[in-house]
């Protein structure tokens, strides 16, 4: 964790990074769960499902922007990476989840399970995410079979080009913490 955390800080200092950055995260993660439990997703049925994936993946694209600029900007962008990936990484989640939802919503048929409640959406969501397919919850309709194969496809995506856009951006962050601490001016009464 050390690697992750400024070495200039004092041990207590980390710790205090550590657990604010943690404690951030875990209340981002709560309010993204929560909204996907509070939003009223049962009206968005109206919506067309290619509009509903639309804003899914303006959302999902404007979060992972803000996060990775947030990474950069930070003065500890090691620790900024976890609390952008746990953002980041539920918000993909609970997107899925809710499309799902709203797709069952407006066909019933589309999966195997009947009138599928939100907590059904995201549990097919994450046995998507994890490959395991325990099949108590699948696609039924072509539509369904579709966006689940786009899941599919794109978990192999966020998986290696996600995670190594926050590693770049960490190092980006970290290269521009070196870069601006070697072009500041010495201490006052230290030699240039």
């Amino acid at each position: 964790m050390t690697d992750i955390i400024d070495r200039d800080l004092s041990r207590s200092e980390r710790r205090r990074y550590i657990v604010r950055g943690l404690l951030r995260a875990l209340v981002m993660t709560v309010a993204i769960v929560a909204l996907y439990f509070l939003l009223p997703l049962d009206r968005v049925g109206v919506l067309p499902l290619w509009a509903t994936l639309l804003v899914a993946l303006v959302v999902m694209l404007g979060v992972t922007y803000w996060q990775t600029r947030a990474i950069v900007r930070s003065t500890q962008p090691g620790l900024r990476g976890i609390e952008a990936l746990a953002v980041i990484a539920p918000l993909y989640l609970l997107l899925f989840a809710a499309s799902y939802f709203v797709m069952a919503q407006g066909d019933p048929a589309a999966f195997t399970a009947e009138d599928p409640t939100r907590v059904d959406t995201l549990y097919f969501t994450v046995t998507v995410f994890a490959t395991v397919g325990f099949g108590d919850i699948s696609p039924a309709s072509e539509t369904a079979r579709l966006l689940v194969m786009f899941q599919m496809i794109l978990n192999l995506i966020v998986l290696g080009a996600g995670i190594r856009l926050l590693t770049a951006a960490v190092n980006r962050g970290r290269e521009s913490r070196a870069d601006a601490a070697a072009e500041a001016p010495p201490p006052d009464g230290a030699e240039a």
